[in-house]
């Protein structure tokens, strides 16, 4: 069910503490984390912009229009405007998880529903106008899925968390593409050359598959000195090649984010355990 509120502002207030928690070039980074229950925006000199209060959340996306896509438990998906004013809102079924969510180029909403076992496409106005169900091995309404992502070619890239899979869906649900990551994957994205980028969870690890099923780039804790990769969640390609890489439950000790070149240096890094805690699953870097 979608309910619409325009006039419901969220509890975005302001943190002028600011701690040092970057490596490399400064950037605002927004990001959630559900120890502290605490989705928050840090802009480049350290402080925060908003923050509000969440109990779960395992996707996120900065808006090219300033607003943010997020959620504050596993039963919603929550569009807020600059202000902290909540634009769109979409509320689960009895029985249904939500783990994974897009902003599509017309303004449509890619929903992965766990427990219904479905990706849906749903208009601003609420109305469901695609349904495309996934293949589950092994049905868990919390593990079903983690990050899905729609492909410019039409097609649906969905991490199974529980079946240890990444697979690829026509609009009809047919798997047209799979591959085994043997770990809890968590995040994917398939990248203009056409491989497809899997942050691989407790797998430890960022791959870089080509169509074949052959890993030609990869990312561990041996490439990078003095940094532990723990559950890898989201794994972002940039433009410039560079890849961005989110280390949920590694301690005080290792950032939270990382960036790193294609031949793996470690070019920046975000570690506040100040604002967040060791279960920050989800973060992004607005307007990059």
């Amino acid at each position: 069910m979608l309910a619409l509120l325009l006039a419901a502002p969220l509890a975005f207030t302001p943190f002028d503490d600011s701690a040092e928690a970057q490596t490399g070039p400064p950037r605002a980074v927004i990001a959630g984390d559900y120890e502290k229950r605490t989705l928050a925006k840090v802009n480049a000199d350290g402080e925060t912009v908003w923050s509000t209060p969440i109990r779960a959340i395992h996707d996120l996306h900065a808006l090219p229009n300033g607003h943010t896509l997020f959620q504050t438990n596993f039963r919603n998906v929550l569009e807020a405007d600059a202000d902290g004013e909540i634009v769109w809102r979409y509320d689960a079924p009895e029985g249904v998880e939500i783990h994974a969510f897009q902003r599509l180029p017309d303004g449509a909403t890619l929903i992965a529903e766990s427990g219904k076992r479905r990706l849906i496409e749903v208009e601003k106005d609420g109305s469901i106008r695609a349904e495309v169900p996934l293949t589950v091995d092994n049905p868990d309404k919390h593990r079903d899925t983690r990050l899905a992502r729609k492909t410019p070619a039409g097609t649906y890239l969905v991490a199974h968390e529980n079946d240890a899979a990444v697979r690829e869906y026509a609009a009809d649900g047919t798997v047209v593409w799979t591959y085994d990551v043997g770990s809890k994957v968590y995040g994917v994205e398939r990248l203009p050359n056409g491989n497809t980028l899997i942050g691989t969870g407790d797998g430890h690890r960022v791959i870089e598959v080509n169509p074949e099923g052959k890993i030609v780039w990869e990312l561990t804790s041996d490439d990078l000195p003095g940094v532990e990769l723990v559950w890898v969640t989201m794994a972002t390609r940039k433009p410039n090649g560079n890849t961005v890489v989110v280390n949920c439950h590694a301690g005080p000790t290792n950032p939270q984010i990382l960036e790193v070149t294609p031949d793996k240096k470690l070019v920046w890094s975000f570690k506040d355990f100040d604002r967040f805690g060791n279960a920050l699953p989800v973060a992004v870097l607005p307007g990059e």
